[in-house]
């Protein structure tokens, strides 16, 4: 648990001042900040608003998913939406039922944009606004077509309109089955044919709150990314050089908890896309000092020559190869590293990187203990597979 608040805690301060905590704590919006580099796509900032409209403390939000704002009412196919934005790191702005802690069910205006990075163009927050929508009408539609109009209000009244005459339409069966467990980038697929819609439109000033909202607060990152050293945009900047990875192929590899590198042939010295945060706490870099630079980076003076041309040759054949090589942490102290390569796929099968498992050689006297690391290792080779190939099927952006 430690360790995930560590990283949360890190991924904004490596990317902003300190100072941008209190900077953000003085907005008056109601937002959030969250970082699909981290494995389940947490919270990683809510703004004092966020929390006042939610009823929660900043404790039981910060870690979380924003899915714990979402409900039995809350909208599959606008879920989805959200979804796909995230899948495809761009803006979107749409209505979404919430629930306050007590259980409430009020709407806002969700307006959710990306953050990049000006440094090697990653994705590497999310800002949420959300705008309450009140005294909106509401339109739902059930399964047999039959459409009911009621207002969206605050406080009791809402709640009572909201249970009565709007909820009894959500909240079928097959509904309740659906919606259970939905998150902001993870949703079924399945579809029990139950189609549910609300009309609970935000007005042009809310839309235009929202946008506002968005803007001071990419303004107050903006501002802190540049005290740091590195700057963040609304948009993607093209960085010479350097491959992409989309947000949903990064959350994939964020849970495999191994030391691995993920590598991009196609460009020259292939350099590095990718790294876990195994491996930085094995080499003892940061992400930055990473990215971008040649997969080899960490071989040193003493390092066998042969075997580099050993893994080089079995990179430009297309084949995978396990060595064991001295390699060198950032304070320059050495380690025998035994290192598995292997070529990963795209879903047209075409190669499309290749990864680097890492584990420092420990005492293994006993067979036992080398052939539980090497299937460890393997086993992580599958797992970047996986998530390769699913990042890249049915998607226009498959690489190669």
């Amino acid at each position: 648990m430690e360790s995930q608040l560590e990283l949360i805690e890190q991924s904004v301060t490596t990317h902003y001042s300190n100072w941008v905590f209190e900077a953000l704590d003085e907005l008056h919006d109601k937002f959030i900040i969250t970082d699909p580099c981290i494995s389940g796509h947490p919270i990683v900032f809510a703004s004092r608003g966020c929390l006042e409209m939610f009823g929660y403390s900043k404790e039981e939000v910060v870690g979380r998913n924003g899915r714990m704002f979402q409900g039995q009412g809350t909208c599959r196919r606008t879920v989805m939406e959200i979804r796909e934005a995230i899948r495809e790191e761009r803006a979107i702005q749409v209505s979404l039922l919430n629930y306050r802690k007590d259980g409430t069910p009020f709407w806002i205006l969700f307006h959710m944009s990306p953050v990049f990075s000006e440094v090697d163009g990653r994705a590497i927050h999310f800002v949420a606004a959300q705008i309450p929508i009140l005294r909106k009408p509401l339109r739902l539609r059930s399964g047999h077509g039959r459409n009911e109009l009621c207002t969206c209000e605050d406080g009791i009244k809402s709640r009572e309109i909201l249970l009565g005459s709007c909820r009894k339409e959500v909240l079928r069966d097959s509904v309740l089955e659906l919606c259970h467990g939905l998150t902001l980038d993870s949703v079924s697929d399945a579809d029990e044919g139950v189609e549910v819609e609300e009309l609970c439109e935000a007005s042009d000033l809310d839309k235009q709150k929202a946008s506002t909202s968005i803007d001071n607060i990419l303004s107050v990152l903006t501002r802190y990314s540049a005290l740091r050293g590195k700057s963040v945009s609304k948009k993607r900047c093209c960085v010479e050089g350097q491959s992409l990875l989309n947000s949903a192929l990064l959350t994939s590899l964020g849970r495999i908890k191994q030391s691995f590198v993920l590598i991009d042939p196609y460009i020259p010295n292939m350099p590095i896309v990718y790294a876990s945060e195994a491996f930085l706490k094995l080499t003892g870099y940061d992400r930055h000092e990473v990215l971008g630079r040649k997969h080899r980076f960490v071989s040193g003076s003493n390092t066998d020559p042969s075997i580099l041309l050993q893994i080089n040759e079995c990179i430009q054949n297309g084949k995978p190869c396990a060595v064991r090589i001295l390699d060198y942490r950032k304070d320059m102290t050495s380690f025998w590293n035994l290192l598995h390569i292997s070529p990963i796929r795209n879903a047209s099968g075409k190669v499309a990187y290749f990864v680097e498992i890492h584990k420092e050689e420990e005492h293994m006297n006993q067979d036992g203990q080398a052939l539980n690391a090497e299937l460890r290792q393997l086993g992580a080779i599958a797992s970047v597979k996986v998530a390769v190939r699913s990042a890249t099927m049915g998607s226009g952006s498959s690489r190669r």
